[in-house]
């Protein structure tokens, strides 16, 4: 399945020991008929997308569930509100969450996206926060034309319920797999820039600040040597007897692969120590 659609990793090799043959890391999204519908692949198996993004990719909209953390602005014209889909609401290391900024525009309005006059505002969603915590660029929804009367000029515009989604995931300096959690939450800010409009006239432009707290979590990991002990949740199951069979399925592969892989990480590991400054 993995060479079938096209994701074996060709940087890992026979010198990689009982590495060889993994995929790329990710995962495609298939309709009833198999064909792939959505995808998402990274640079490093650290990094995941949560269920719920592939929930939500496979029904084609954001499914949220009202109980997620989340934060409303207090404008009545324009109501917007600020939820973190998946994971219920926590933070674990490299699994993406997906910040949703949900415009709920009354019937009539409408904001805009890039490009604009000189005169208008796009929208746009900026987000930061807990040091650790990486945020992707925003994902905006397919836009429609808009032909402004006065001006003959053609803008991009959304109206009704518009999610605007960031993707975003903390690395180890926040929350690591190799040792218990340092803190137990994350801030998180999103400012929130945009205009609305109707088909003549124009509200003033609005900058708004909405921001979080979000739990921290630790990661699932099975009882195996190698994982556990690091203040992670463990599981009640045993990985050993399968990694047991990995091994030995590997080594009669490849008899020399293990002692080579061996050598290769403590040459690695040697070399990170001779480039680590001494304190």
């Amino acid at each position: 399945m993995i060479r079938r659609f096209g994701i074996l990793n060709d940087q890992v090799g026979r010198g990689d020991a009982f590495l060889e043959g993994i995929p790329f890391p990710g995962a495609y999204v298939t309709d009833e008929s198999g064909v792939v519908t959505a995808k998402f692949f990274h640079d490093t198996y650290k990094k995941r997308d949560s269920p719920e993004n592939l929930l939500d990719a496979a029904e084609g909209r954001i499914q949220l569930t009202g109980d997620e953390p989340n934060v409303r602005n207090k404008d009545p014209e324009i109501p917007v509100s600020i939820s973190v889909r998946g994971g219920r609401g926590t933070i674990r290391q490299g699994i993406i969450r997906h910040l949703v900024a949900r415009f709920e525009l009354p019937t009539g309005i409408h904001i805009y996206g890039e490009p604009v006059p000189n005169d208008m505002v796009p929208t746009t969603v900026t987000a930061s926060g807990s040091a650790g915590l990486v945020f992707e660029d925003p994902i905006f929804p397919p836009s429609e034309a808009l032909i402004m009367k006065s001006t003959n000029i053609e803008l991009r515009v959304w109206s009704g319920e518009v999610d605007i989604v960031v993707p975003f995931y903390a690395v180890g300096a926040l929350a690591s797999e190799t040792r218990p959690l340092d803190q137990d939450t994350a801030d998180i800010d999103v400012v929130l820039r945009y205009q609305a409009c109707d088909d003549s006239i124009c509200l003033p432009p609005k900058t708004e600040t909405l921001s979080l707290r979000i739990k921290l979590d630790v990661i699932d990991v099975p009882t195996l040597a190698i994982h556990t002990g690091h203040g992670q949740r463990e599981s009640k199951f045993s990985g050993t007897p399968h990694m047991r069979r990995l091994i030995l399925r590997k080594f009669l592969k490849n008899p020399l692969g293990l002692p080579r892989f061996a050598l290769k990480t403590f040459k690695l590991e040697r070399a990170a120590k001779r480039r680590t400054p001494l304190k």
